[in-house]
């Protein structure tokens, strides 16, 4: 589009809003799902030669509600693609909280993880969610075994019965459309590519031999074996080297022979090591983390891993990345933010602290800028207008109690800036009153010189601009995706001016109606390729 086409959109002289669906146009036009600068997540999963071998149909929404449900299942499954490629085995978890994705990468995908919460409170709830999960797991297999047996019926029933393996190809396109951020690496997918600095001709081993194992019980089925038709999705949950198939030509029905005997005693020694280990699969601890944290003083057997975060709160995302970047023993990151009005901004008060981390800027080039966004903006970011879009009514209603509560402050009290908040006093408010003199009490404010009548005379005098109010929080949820751009492209660039990272690049994790924040900074390094 040229220069000029959005040059209309406020007057020159005031500056104020004078073509609102030019407005709304230009912020479409620079919103990250019309910039092409993102990843499909369908190729990454393709590039990382995934398929659904690995599932149990176990359905998470059994033990988490539906949101979480459905960011963990998908962000497990990216995560553990990611590890099996990089081949590793441990993975950090950073702010945990009650530590959700973490017993499931753990439980679903037999990965050791770590789950870091600066809360006690969220750690210790996590240890003992974990500890009741583990208590109904099998229950949540045997469903899943069920639910997949049910699937591959119906799949069966409705495709002819064929026996050979067609393997997938992604044909050579360019996975951005025309983004000057991937200019350095050249993100491409041919053959399955999708990193330039590793080859992916190794990947599929692992899947391969799993779907060789598979095979090899199929046929043993076939040709009158004593196993069970449940064998196949067991053999899909359990590790690999879990479950050892014996011959039914060995020994006769009933009659074992030593040499079974002995293979079916180490196979019971190996299963309960297996269980033990297991058991200890998840570790939910407590630290702050901040850009400079020594993870070897937290985790004592730190070897390679991968680090991940779902909703890492404020400035956590920004150390992640950093953290990601300076230790060579992560492999690799995933890391969805949120939270974007706790970000601290170098520039917001012209301060001048060089040794100082923030969480915004992060990349040289918006340093070298000077560029702040600002608190109202950084609010505006946390926005959902994909939830708008659906017929999600805005807050409105709070929005004008807050609004009118900061008139009463400032002209009864004569307060303009304090460090206490008001909170959720809203929706445990029974009216305008009660939400005053709840706020006033935590704001630690006497209402005692406030009668109910002066405070009701605040809410007349205002209640007739409640539809500018709510006119005016439109406009910034039509604006929150272009925010929420610059700081996320702001974190990838910082990405980018790495040189230890073999691939970086920004994927549409979920459904943004239901997870607005929905976008995972995803990187590998040089040395990940295994």
């Amino acid at each position: 589009t040229d220069d000029d086409t959005f040059s209309n959109v406020f007057c020159e002289k005031s500056e104020k809003l004078i073509n609102v669906h030019l407005f709304a146009l230009a912020a479409k036009y620079y919103s990250l799902s019309n910039l092409g600068v993102c990843t499909p997540l369908e190729d990454l999963l393709e590039a990382l030669r995934g398929d659904n071998q690995g599932t149990t149909g176990i359905k998470t929404d059994k033990f988490m509600n539906n949101k979480k449900s459905h960011e963990v299942q998908v962000m497990s499954e990216l995560v553990d693609k990611i590890a099996n490629y990089c081949g590793i085995k441990q993975v950090i978890d950073l702010g945990s909280g009650k530590g959700y994705l973490s017993s499931f990468l753990s439980m679903q995908y037999n990965l050791k993880v770590y789950g870091i919460d600066s809360s006690s409170t969220n750690t210790n709830g996590a240890r003992e969610r974990n500890r009741k999960l583990k208590k109904h797991w099998r229950a949540y297999q045997n469903q899943g075994r069920a639910n997949l047996k049910s699937q591959r019926l119906e799949k069966a029933n409705h495709r002819p019965v064929e026996s050979e393996i067609k393997c997938k190809t992604i044909s050579e396109k360019p996975v951005n459309n025309d983004s000057s951020l991937q200019s350095q690496d050249q993100v491409t997918i041919q053959e399955g590519v999708l990193f330039p600095s590793c080859g992916f001709t190794e990947i599929a081993t692992s899947e391969t031999s799993r779907q060789t194992g598979v095979d090899l019980v199929t046929r043993t089925q076939s040709d009158g074996s004593k196993l069970s038709e449940e064998v196949l999705p067991i053999l899909n949950v359990l590790p690999a080297d879990a479950v050892e198939v014996f011959s039914s030509t060995q020994c006769k029905s009933g009659e074992l022979c030593k040499e079974e005997k002995a293979q079916r005693r180490m196979a019971s020694l190996k299963a309960k090591a297996s269980k033990s280990s297991e058991s200890n699969l998840h570790f939910p601890l407590t630290s702050c983390i901040t850009a400079e944290t020594e993870l070897s003083d937290i985790i004592t057997d730190l070897e390679d891993c991968m680090m991940v975060g779902l909703h890492t709160c404020g400035d956590l995302a920004a150390n992640t990345l950093r953290i990601f970047t300076a230790k060579p023993e992560i492999k690799a990151v995933c890391s969805v933010g949120c939270c974007y009005h706790l970000l601290s901004e170098q520039f917001e008060n012209q301060e001048d602290c060089p040794e100082e981390v923030w969480g915004f800027p992060m990349c040289q080039y918006l340093k070298d800028k000077g560029w702040c966004c600002g608190r109202n903006a950084r609010m505006s970011a946390c926005l959902a207008l994909e939830r708008v879009a659906v017929g999600q009514v805005l807050p409105t209603e709070s929005l004008f109690y807050r609004a009118v509560l900061q008139v009463i402050i400032e002209e009864m009290y004569g307060v303009t800036k304090s460090d206490r908040h008001v909170g959720k006093t809203f929706s445990k408010s029974s009216s305008f009153i009660d939400y005053v003199r709840k706020s006033l009490k935590k704001l630690e404010l006497d209402d005692s010189k406030l009668p109910d009548s002066c405070i009701m005379d605040y809410y007349e005098k205002y209640k007739h601009r409640m539809n500018e109010l709510e006119a005016f929080n439109m406009l910034k949820v039509v604006l929150a995706p272009c925010i929420e751009v610059l700081i996320l492209l702001d974190r990838l660039c910082y990405l980018k001016e790495q040189d230890n990272i073999a691939w970086s690049g920004l994927v549409k994790l979920f459904d943004p109606v239901k997870s607005p924040r929905c976008y995972a900074v995803i990187a590998l390094k040089k040395d990940s390729c295994f």
